[in-house]
């Protein structure tokens, strides 16, 4: 569905960068559900950029709700969340509709749409539109937190710092979002530190993140070519900057043996546990009531101001490219709260799927 994600519950993104607005539209959401404003705001802000840290494009994100909501209440028809683009400097890009950006989408949106795309800012393919997600996500976050289920997701690894792994994700999403780098340990002034230092090499900096769920139902996915691994990877893998992802201990569990890799199941207080949670709360694609971890590689921001090598792909011509402008020494940070909102939309999406569309809502 190219721009949409969801059977359910689906969401579907428009805009570009230095387009009137970005936007986005959720369909299937259960009547009833509350939509809180200053939420949604409040969530916006921590995908704003905020300092030396990252772009000095800033936007208000002013969003303006068209439909879908009535008396703070979702009505169960598409809702839809326009965000105004007010701080673009489209004369930035004049000399870029030719010119690739080494790791950027220009030439293969050149060579998918044959120069009728817009190139301002990447146009549709720009982080910007991700402003959308969030706006979404939070809607969904709400309805999430009525059923127990907390998303969360933090800096895991940037610059040789490393921060600690989830242990409880419900407690730590708390502080979590209540720190400008979304983090578990007192590590900011370090992170923070990495990335003007990258800045003032002219360069970048990527990273490892880590999103927990707790609260999930077992039971939720399916097995073989819906697991829920496999439609939490589709979604995240739709954000630019995402480059890879493991479950649980992944990819360390290749030098283990079984006796180490597996996690015994016990009884807790009336309830399946499991001892260990290297499978990252997933057996055969679906959740077994255990938090659902997982990590992803974020790449270094591709646009950085050191000469390199391109190509201008309407003449045919190799050339040097040293870019100006406005951009994030680093993602990692206002990457988070995305990735957060994206798993918020595909969870309600599953759990619409498997309860019924007015689960949510608590009608059933």
């Amino acid at each position: 569905m190219k721009n949409s994600i969801g059977t359910s519950v689906t969401m579907t993104l428009f805009g570009e960068s230095h387009g009137p607005a970005v936007g986005v539209v959720l369909d299937g959401l259960a009547p009833g559900l509350p939509v809180d404003e200053g939420w949604i705001a409040r969530c916006l802000a921590q995908r704003r950029p905020c300092g030396a840290v990252d772009t000095a494009r800033t936007e208000q994100d002013r969003f303006s709700i068209l439909s879908g909501v009535y008396r703070g209440k979702t009505t169960g028809t598409p809702l839809t969340i326009m965000i105004p683009n007010e701080d673009v400097r489209s004369a930035d890009y004049q000399e870029l509709e030719r010119v690739a950006r080494p790791s950027h989408a220009d030439y293969t949106a050149q060579m998918k749409y044959h120069g009728f795309q817009d190139p301002r800012g990447g146009g549709h393919f720009s982080g910007r539109v991700t402003a959308g997600i969030v706006a979404a996500g939070a809607i969904c976050r709400q309805a999430l937190a009525a059923k127990g289920i907390c998303v969360a997701t933090h800096i895991l690894r940037c610059a040789g710092i490393e921060d600690a792994p989830f242990s409880d994700v419900a407690s730590e999403a708390e502080r979590i979002e209540a720190r400008r780098f979304p983090l578990i340990l007192d590590l900011e002034e370090q992170v923070g530190a990495a990335v003007l230092a990258a800045k003032q090499d002219q360069d970048s900096l990527g990273g490892v993140i880590q999103t927990g769920i707790s609260g999930l139902p077992a039971g939720l996915g399916e097995p073989w070519f819906d697991s829920l691994e496999g439609v939490l990877a589709r979604a995240v893998f739709a954000i630019g900057g995402i480059k890879g992802i493991e479950f649980g201990d992944g990819f360390a569990l290749a030098g283990m043996r079984g006796s180490q890799a597996n996690d015994p199941f016990r009884m807790q207080e009336g309830r399946v546990v499991t001892a260990t949670n290297r499978s990252g709360g997933i057996n055969g694609g679906i959740a077994n009531g255990m938090p659902v971890l997982f990590n992803m590689v974020v790449k270094p921001t591709p646009s950085i101001a050191r000469p390199q090598q391109t190509v201008d792909f309407v003449r045919g011509e190799e050339v040097s490219l040293s870019l100006t402008g406005r951009h994030d020494p680093a993602i990692i940070r206002r990457i988070c709260p995305v990735v957060t909102a994206l798993v918020a939309v595909v969870l309600c999406d599953q759990l619409a799927l498997r309860y019924g569309t007015d689960y949510l809502a608590g009608s059933v």
